[in-house]
């Protein structure tokens, strides 16, 4: 069988020829990697947001991976990775159903509270 292999890159390494101890992984392997959802905290931003996606064998690859690809500029202070089979989510198609109940519970309504001037963030 013909195997075709990747080096696993970390930051800062340098190439290598192989069979010099650097440590290589069969193409065919990645294939089998899960999905992980990045999110990215800006130096300015409160929350994180989503960024993309990426393969990965574990989560420590991921976030080495995502800071890699989605951080080139240092434009992050924070990386959330998420395995993809682990992110469930409501139904847009049922949205007017799932979120009709709220809309008579006025109290929830920003009109009925008066924030200081010292809260910010809201």
């Amino acid at each position: 069988m013909n195997h075709q292999f990747i080096k696993k890159l970390y930051y800062g390494d340098i190439p290598d020829e192989p069979g010099s101890g650097a440590a290589y992984i069969a193409k065919a392997d990645t294939a089998a990697w899960p999905l992980w959802e990045v999110f990215i905290r800006s130096k300015r931003g409160l929350d994180h947001k989503h960024a993309g996606s990426l393969k990965a064998a574990d989560a420590t690859m991921a976030i080495e991976n995502a800071r890699d690809v989605y951080t080139r500029r240092q434009e992050g202070v924070s990386i959330w990775v998420v395995e993809s089979k682990n992110i469930h989510a409501s139904n847009p198609d049922d949205a007017e159903s799932f979120f009709d109940p709220a809309e008579d519970k006025v109290y929830r309504h920003p009109s009925f509270y008066e924030l200081p001037d010292e809260v910010k963030h809201m």
